[in-house]
């Protein structure tokens, strides 16, 4: 297996917060590409939009990213959700997704020799070369675009690379993972939905949706699909993570699972004691958590269909080590000390996303837009 490498070493390999030699030389092949990252809407509840603050190294309020950190993580390439809330509906969640798509071209506007705006692989090279963080949108939810397809292409043209067909609610056209099931999986606008976001090459998420809406979405996509922020149901046993028989269609598709790392998906005991009111001690979350996942995808799957997708700003509470985006290298430290080569482990952090993404947006091409 090789994995993407540019030529020359990624220069803000040497940034990543680590010491082991096989890390450095993953970095340097492929940086973090992270799937998911809700900063965006923290930064509306916490800091009405302002991306001041960001570029330092005391942290803003309560945020777990901002620049500094992002370099100590290696991450080179982020999904930035523009995510709105599912309370919000018909053009008021329109008007807010795009308030939040305003939010990522500011910030990138706001630290340009730090962050770059990036639709393609291509594009992502292309920051990474010139040692800059890759900024990507993906819309959370397809409540954001009010049933309507003109919206869904609106929002391609201003850079959105991926969506999330449901968040925690169904939409008029897909049932979500957290509700109960109306439609079955997906409606035959939902299909429609998925049909047109491959001609567009924008990448269809299924974190977040159902099981028949998985397998529904995986009949008809023509391009790989990607979960952003799911985990393992085999390993825990949780309604946003991934059963095994989707697995082994994600791998027959070319798609690529991006583990998060929200205690709840991670583990079952900690997922109890919060259901429960969280009384009694906290249990431990850990990077060894996450490395179940990985691992479990990769024997499922193989490891070029495997990624990250950390979620932060998404949650409050985040495994011990991986307490925001710096954390990174840890993950790919335990998995060297398990064995894992470099070319395995940059294939993880984002070798395998680039290559989705690349083939999504020059199939996408190719259908013309």
């Amino acid at each position: 297996m090789t994995a993407t490498n540019p030529s020359p070493p990624n220069p803000a390999a040497a940034d990543a917060a680590t010491d082991d030699p096989t890390v450095r030389t993953a970095l340097e092949q492929a940086l973090v590409f992270d799937g998911h990252n809700d900063l965006a809407w923290e930064s509306r509840a916490e800091a009405a939009y302002a991306t001041d603050g960001l570029g330092t190294d005391a942290p803003h309020g309560r945020f777990h990213t901002d620049v500094p950190r992002l370099r100590r993580g290696g991450v080179g390439a982020q999904f930035w959700s523009v995510y709105v809330p599912t309370s919000l509906k018909g053009a008021d969640a329109v008007t807010a997704t795009l308030e939040q798509v305003d939010f990522v071209h500011r910030l990138v506007a706001a630290y340009p020799d730090d962050l770059a705006l990036a639709r393609t692989g291509d594009d992502v090279r292309a920051a990474w070369a010139a040692g800059k963080v890759a900024s990507l949108l993906g819309a959370e939810g397809g409540h954001s675009i009010d049933d309507s397809l003109a919206v869904l292409r609106m929002l391609s043209e201003l850079g959105v690379a991926y969506m999330t067909l449901t968040h925690n609610d169904n939409t008029a056209w897909a049932d979500s993972a957290t509700d109960e099931p109306v439609h079955g999986g997906l409606t035959d606008v939902g299909r429609d939905v998925v049909r047109e976001m491959n001609r567009l090459g924008m990448l269809v998420d299924l974190s977040h949706v159902s099981p028949a809406t998985m397998h529904d979405a995986l009949d008809v996509t023509d391009s790989p699909v990607i979960f952003s922020h799911s985990s393992c149901r085999a390993v825990s046993d949780h309604p946003r993570n991934v059963p095994d028989d989707v697995l082994v269609r994600l791998r027959d598709n070319g798609g690529v699972l991006m583990v998060a790392f929200v205690p709840s998906f991670l583990n079952e005991e900690w997922a109890r004691w919060r259901h429960e009111g969280e009384a009694g001690p906290e249990p431990v979350v850990s990077v060894d958590d996450v490395v179940r996942h990985v691992e479990h995808a990769r024997e499922v799957m193989g490891v070029e269909h495997v990624g990250l997708g950390g979620d932060y700003d998404g949650f409050v509470r985040f495994p011990q080590g991986l307490e925001d985006v710096s954390g990174y290298p840890r993950i790919l430290e335990a998995l060297a000390a398990r064995g894992w080569t470099a070319d395995e482990l940059a294939a993880l952090a984002g070798g395998n996303a680039l290559r989705v993404l690349d083939r999504s947006s020059r199939e996408g091409a190719h259908q013309g837009a």
